[in-house]
């Protein structure tokens, strides 16, 4: 399945409660389970004011609806094309 890095703009996102990060994250999962197709949720990053998510699913379509269901922004979705890190060097 095809990876998809999501950037989300929310004003205050680092100043979001654990509480409220918490609600969030039930609400993905709840729109996740409500998908009915191949979708996962790898991770996020909450940085100043954006929320950079990395979800695996067969479309950018497919993202662009867990965020409309949601209720969250996708401001931009972006497949994957390659992964590096330390290990690359070697």
């Amino acid at each position: 399945m095809p990876t998809f890095i999501i950037e989300r703009e929310i004003p205050g996102a680092d100043k979001l409660t654990p509480a409220e990060l918490r609600d969030i994250s039930a609400k993905s999962n709840e729109v996740v389970d409500g998908l009915e197709v191949p979708y996962k949720w790898v991770t996020s990053y909450v940085a100043g004011d954006k929320i950079y998510c990395v979800h695996e699913a067969d479309s950018a379509d497919v993202i662009r609806r867990h965020a409309s269901e949601g209720g969250f922004p996708a401001n931009l979705v972006t497949p994957v094309s390659a992964i590096i890190g330390p290990h690359t060097a070697d």
